[in-house]
């Protein structure tokens, strides 16, 4: 019975995968057969506590669309960055333009991004590493410091803030690391080499994390070498009457050549080539486009009980990016510092068998940035252009009330957002002082589940609200652009999460509907410039399930899936004489699919099959222009030497195995056709991991 609902679920899928998928499947299906009436079979998947919306629960027990990617994960596929395990999950999908430049795409939420993330909110261990102007570079981290990641798809205003994309919750540190020395490294394709030597101190009460990594690529197309350095400490001090304190300090140094989109014409002819000269413009690698970017980011959260039932917590920080930023049409200088902090009190008053917990707070930060653009000749700034001194502010102040009993989960909340931005361009000539105010009346959430034995059901219904972020009002290939409005959007979602058997499942279905949609255009040059787009209507299905095949004291093996569908379409938007309405939007799959198979044999042999699949992808809002669809296999192997005090472990992977041409990271709506970024070939990768347990002092 298992087995035939299980190949029922399946089949639903398969009509959109090749024959190497076939295989894959066939492959894991025969263990599922053999192994699911056995009585060696133990539970292996329990369910992961996660903190989203102020409330620590079960992931089943979250009465949202929620996707959390564990240390499980995030280990199934190689150490430059975390794109491969985001991308298993449904509804979510991570991108990158050239090594280094990524984008984080929440059910469509790229459209807005040309590079970093936008329209999502995005906390670095409680830190909102999010800029006041609605940017995230989240390029800076480093795969090492990502423990975990908790994604709310969707709006989160009602806690969080302004952002119609959703959330993403980072946490760094493991609480339960020993203590001891790691080394690791890592060499692959494309002169790829990834070293990462990190000290673990501590005891049950107190623990402190230092880690430094080292990345560097020769790069998989020509002009695309990068490097990143990343420094960090992280602390947790748990203090005898209950208080935490959290500590984060990361410094980060990153260089990526930028090698430019191609048209098809220059993709099927020399995909691997960086941009070529054209008209007026030089090539990209003749004008040494390329990023170089630092941050340093200090913050403390302090939590503690005010009075019985009463829960107070903390976070101030303080973050300074510097970017230098030569490109195609002009050469940009940015310093981009920013502080703010955020403090929630929770309230929990027990009620029988049933509990009511409130929240409420607020949330300052606060910007003063520089952005200068100059002529660019070969690399090099030459003549000044536009001088603009920002400051930007955006507050949030919140509530939130949730009861809770055996049966039931009912939550409801709001917030209320205001973001200022005043800007004053002092070349070539000052225009005087000039004001962006963005707020509305009430960003809101309300959702309710229903507990069953083995499974609940859930439903919500939230607001979202997003500004323009400065990066658009202040756009590198037009001028200052005080016409665009903020976008607001209404999601409603219903769930299903739970077991049947050992099979866990979580199945998701939402219609969401956007106002002032706002889009992304480049000029001849590359540069962006944007627009609001009229109304957007987006719905979709996304499917996760895991399946233990075998739980014995030898063997451990674990089949995962994922499928997304995204029915995403212009509902309104007319550009001067063009009518887009009923048009797909750009840059999203109507299909992905992922799925995979994990064993691990006496902790000694661990080995990973992936299987990823793409669907085409329209690349304009005409849809005249689609990218191809595409599979992508993946198999990692590894073999793990522990003793008592020590142990090594040895990995060996390939991706791409079946050598697909494809583009990941498009540049959507490019001038001239220009929307490839070709993604790499074939590749291989090799590591050795060393780690020391050393003594852990006694706590107090």
């Amino acid at each position: 019975m298992q087995s035939t609902f299980i190949s029922s679920m399946l089949s639903i899928h398969l009509p959109q995968l090749n024959v190497y998928s076939y295989l894959l499947l066939f492959f894991v299906y025969l263990p599922i057969q053999s192994f699911s009436q056995t009585d060696t079979i133990k539970q292996i998947i329990e369910d992961v506590l996660v903190k989203v919306y102020e409330q620590s629960s079960p992931v089943r027990e979250i009465p949202a669309a929620v996707n959390h990617i564990g240390g499980q994960t995030l280990l199934r596929f190689n150490n430059n960055n975390i794109l491969q395990a985001v991308n298993t999950t449904a509804g979510i999908q991570m991108q990158e333009r050239s090594p280094g430049s990524y984008r984080f795409n929440i059910r469509g939420s790229s459209l807005r991004s040309p590079f970093g993330v936008r329209n999502v909110k995005v906390y670095y261990n409680d830190v909102p590493v999010t800029d006041p102007g609605g940017n995230t570079y989240l390029n800076q981290f480093g795969f090492h410091n990502y423990n975990s990641l908790t994604v709310i798809k969707g709006p989160g205003s009602s806690l969080y803030g302004a952002g119609t994309g959703g959330v993403i919750l980072i946490d760094a540190m493991n609480e339960n690391e020993k203590p001891s020395v790691t080394v690791q490294y890592t060499a692959g394709s494309y002169g790829t080499k990834n070293i990462q030597g990190s000290l673990s101190m501590g005891n049950e009460k107190n623990i402190n994390r230092v880690s430094y990594q080292l990345q560097q690529s020769d790069g998989h197309r020509n002009h695309s070498a990068s490097k990143r350095e990343v420094l960090s400490w992280d602390g947790l001090y748990r203090f005898a009457d209950g208080k935490i304190l959290k500590t984060t300090f990361l410094y980060g140094r990153l260089f990526y050549q930028t090698p430019g989109a191609l048209t098809r014409n220059e993709y099927e002819t020399n995909a691997r080539a960086s941009r070529p000269a054209a008209g007026a413009f030089l090539s990209a690698q003749d004008q040494q486009a390329s990023i170089t970017q630092k941050t340093f980011i200090a913050g403390v959260s302090y939590e503690q009980t005010v009075v019985k039932n009463v829960v107070s917590k903390s976070v101030v920080y303080g973050m300074f990016t510097e970017l230098r930023n030569p490109a195609i049409q002009n050469y940009g200088r940015n310093s981009e510092p920013h502080l703010g902090g955020r403090t929630t009190l929770k309230f929990d008053k027990p009620m029988g068998i049933a509990t009511l917990s409130v929240v409420a707070g607020g949330e300052l930060q606060q910007g003063f940035a520089t952005f200068s653009v100059f002529k660019n000749v070969r690399g090099n700034a030459d003549s000044l252009r536009t001088n603009d001194e920002v400051s930007n502010s955006q507050s949030v102040i919140f509530t939130q009330a949730t009861f809770t009993n055996r049966n039931w989960i009912i939550t409801a909340g709001g917030s209320l957002n205001l973001m200022k931005v005043k800007f004053e361009r002092f070349s070539p000539a000052s225009l005087g002082k000039q004001q962006a105010t963005f707020n509305n009346q009430l960003a809101s959430r309300v959702s309710v589940m229903k507990k069953f034995k083995t499974f609940n059901i859930y439903t919500s219904l939230s607001k979202g609200f997003s500004p323009p972020a400065t990066a658009e009002l202040l756009p590198t290939g037009g001028a200052i652009n005080l016409g665009l409005k903020a976008e607001e959007g209404l999601n409603y979602d219903v769930g299903l999460k739970g077991r049947i058997y050992k099979m866990r499942f979580d199945v998701n279905a939402f219609i969401f509907s956007l106002n002032n949609t706002i889009v992304l255009r480049r000029n001849a040059g590359g540069g962006d410039f944007y627009i609001n787009a009229g109304k957007t209507k987006q719905h979709g299905i996304e499917t996760a399930i895991t399946y233990p095949v075998i739980g014995s004291s030898k063997l451990d093996a674990m089949f995962w899936l994922s499928h997304t569908w995204h029915n995403f379409h212009y509902k309104e938007f007319k550009r001067l004489t063009e009518d887009f309405s009923g048009k797909q939007m750009p840059g999203e799959a109507p299909h992905t699919f992922s799925t995979g198979f994990d064993m691990n044999f006496k902790n000694r042999f661990t080995a990973t099959l992936s299987e990823y699949y793409s669907g085409k992808v329209p690349l304009n809002d005409a849809n005249t222009e689609l990218a191809t669809s595409y599979h992508l296999l993946g198999l990692k192997l590894g073999y793990n030497l522990a003793k008592s005090k020590m142990q090594v472990k040895f990995i060996v992977g390939a991706d791409n195995l079946l050598n697909e041409k494809y583009s990941l990271g498009n540049d959507i709506n490019g001038f001239g056709g220009r929307y490839y970024n070709v993604a790499a070939a074939r590749n291989y990768y090799a590591s050795v991991i060393i780690q020391l347990f050393i003594k852990s002092a006694k706590s107090n």
